[in-house]
Order: C-alpha cells, then sequence, then structure tokens
C-alpha cells in the first residue's frame, strides 16, 4: 500500500511547516487520477501521526475530479482515465486540465 509512504511524507510536510506548533487540521486535495485512494490515506493517518505535531489532528480531503481539454475541438469535459477520449469527437489528443492533484492546501494550527 503506498498510501502509507504518502501519508508519512505528507506527516514530514505539514510538520516542516508548523513552525513547532500543534497541528489540528490538515485539508489535502487528491485528485481522481492521481492514483491515490483517499480513504487509504485517511485510514493510515492516524499511525502516520501517533507521536507527531498531528496526533489527534482533523484529516479533510477534497477530491479533485479529472478534467480533459481536446485539442482537435478545444471542448473541456470531465475524464476518469488518462485514455479517455474527447466525448465531442472522439480525438484521443486529451491533454489533463485537472485530477492529478496530491498537494497539502492548508494547515490549521494552535
Amino acid at each position: 500500500m503506498h498510501e502509507m509512504s504518502i501519508t508519512q511524507g505528507i506527516v514530514e510536510i505539514c510538520q516542516q511547516n508548523a513552525g513547532g506548533r500543534k497541528v489540528t487540521e490538515v485539508t489535502l486535495e487528491v485528485g481522481a487520477l492521481s492514483g491515490v485512494i483517499p480513504d487509504a490515506v485517511e485510514f493510515c493517518f492516524a499511525a502516520c501521526t501517533s507521536g507527531t505535531l498531528l496526533e489527534g489532528a482533523r484529516l479533510v480531503i477534497e477530491e479533485i475530479p479529472g478534467r480533459g481539454h481536446c485539442g482537435s475541438c478545444n471542448a473541456t469535459f470531465g475524464i476518469r482515465n488518462y485514455y479517455d477520449p474527447c466525448p465531442s469527437c472522439g480525438s484521443f489528443g486529451v491533454s489533463i486540465v485537472s485530477g492529478e492533484e496530491l498537494r497539502v492546501k492548508e494547515l490549521e494550527v494552535e
């Protein structure tokens, strides 16, 4: 489960940016195309935060839907996979607009 190492990295980032203060809430953005399972990160969060500045912190996960843009017909649309064609013209010349995110959006500290 790579979510454990991802969650450990998130905890490290949060501790580095907390300025030595206790963290009460962490808001993450997780894209639908990121390959990260939000429920698994949530499951790992308590274990990874034990004994850290984040222990007991609330985890808020904002899921970002996948969006693509067609270079052929200029349409923008929702996608679930990297190989989805454009629903307007059927082209596979699609670039990803959103959905690959995995970032700490916000920290709330005491």
